[in-house]
């Protein structure tokens, strides 16, 4: 498949938007910025630039203009000016979205969007949220929804036309090579469990922002039914947010044997080296933690929401949300069943191996350009 001249002998040229930049978005945004300028295509991100450092866009032979993530009138200005000579525009979460949407206001430029996760809120944001989505859902000449309930909210929401995406999240690179090269490979995980004092208990890991729609309520409660366990499990949460301080009391008040990292660049490390990755939120789309616990062969407890059991099938341990006591029970299991926890990994790397590669991102999103490129033209 090919947008290599869709236009005469000119490439196509498509701007990418990226707002707050989660990491599933930013990871997705780069790879998707890579695969479509190997194939010709002219990739300029527009995202502020503390988003973008550290991503390589240029790296990849994609323009980077940083544009602030706000809306105000200088900032949609700035992002209209970039998006002048754009043939496509592709807005990556609501944030972007909102603001791709303002700049594109009376041109006839396509607008690509992606939903990568949903946005939490309550009371009066909540209404507000719900009209910005419909703003968003109508502009759009695509929505992309990265789970099948996130298509049907942007159906609800007025969008013509929504469709699943295919989001790659790259796996970890495995060093090839003799035992004695596994063996060297090893030491970094024991060196990460002594580091978090898990050399001689069991250590239990869950990553995200300490927020409210994280389920780290329901962690904590779960935890008081591991204190009976000898040796005690350790509960490490990578991440950092408005909710640290309330968590942080809990903890100390109560007892719990839990830590929290803050924020941290060496998950990936961390993760591989804990027993059981945990996934407690009351809704997830494509989990990023999901993804990497799986391709680490690491098993993992999450909760039955959202997009989850589509994405892990039968290779985890799917709990109802906001069950404590569901949540435990099945920790519990897995610490003391080793050939189950042998299992979930071979599940888990066959799960792996049936999300869609890069190149099949990439061949899908080529297409909806195409489509729409093609109907501009005609």
């Amino acid at each position: 498949m090919s947008s290599h001249t869709p236009h005469g002998n000119s490439p196509l040229r498509t701007v990418q938007v990226l707002g707050g930049g989660s990491g599933g978005s930013s990871v997705h945004v780069r790879s998707l910025a890579a695969g479509l300028v190997a194939r010709g295509v002219r990739v300029t991100v527009c995202a502020p630039t503390e988003v973008a450092r550290g991503l390589g866009f240029r790296d990849v032979g994609a323009q980077h203009i940083p544009v602030p993530r706000r809306s105000d009138p200088a900032s949609v200005a700035a992002l209209r000016l970039a998006c002048a000579d754009a043939d496509l525009v592709h807005a990556h979460g609501l944030n972007a979205a909102v603001r791709a949407a303002l700049a594109l206001s009376g041109r006839r430029t396509p607008l690509v969007v992606t939903w990568h996760t949903r946005t939490h809120a309550e009371g009066a944001r909540a209404h507000l949220l719900r009209l910005l989505e419909r703003r968003v859902a109508r502009s759009a000449s695509v929505v992309l929804g990265t789970s099948s309930d996130l298509v049907d909210r942007a159906r609800r929401r007025g969008a013509r036309d929504a469709r699943v995406a295919a989001v790659a999240f790259p796996g970890p690179r495995r060093a090839e090579g003799s035992a004695g090269a596994e063996e060297d490979a090893d030491r970094p995980l024991h060196k990460a469990r002594a580091e978090l004092g898990a050399v001689d208990r069991p250590l239990l890991m869950a990553v995200g922002a300490l927020e409210r729609h994280r389920g780290y309520e329901t962690l904590l409660d779960a935890t008081r039914a591991w204190r009976h366990l000898d040796p005690v499990p350790l509960v490490v949460i990578a991440g950092e947010g408005q909710l640290r301080g309330a968590l942080q009391g809990r903890i100390e008040d109560e007892g719990l044997p839990v830590r929290i990292l803050g924020r941290r660049d060496d998950v990936p490390e961390l993760l591989a080296a804990a027993d059981i990755a945990l996934l407690p939120s009351p809704w997830e789309a494509r989990s990023v933690l999901a993804q990497e616990a799986l391709h680490a062969r690491v098993p993992l407890v999450a909760t039955a929401v959202g997009g989850v059991p589509d994405l892990v099938g039968d290779a985890a341990e799917l709990v109802p949300p906001g069950d404590a006591e569901a949540l435990a029970d099945a920790v519990v299991c897995l610490l003391a069943d080793p050939e189950r926890r042998e299992q979930l990994r071979a599940l888990g790397e066959a799960q792996a191996a049936t999300w869609p590669t890069e190149d099949e991102t990439v061949a899908q999103v080529l297409s909806v350009y195409d489509e729409l490129t093609g109907t501009l033209t005609t």
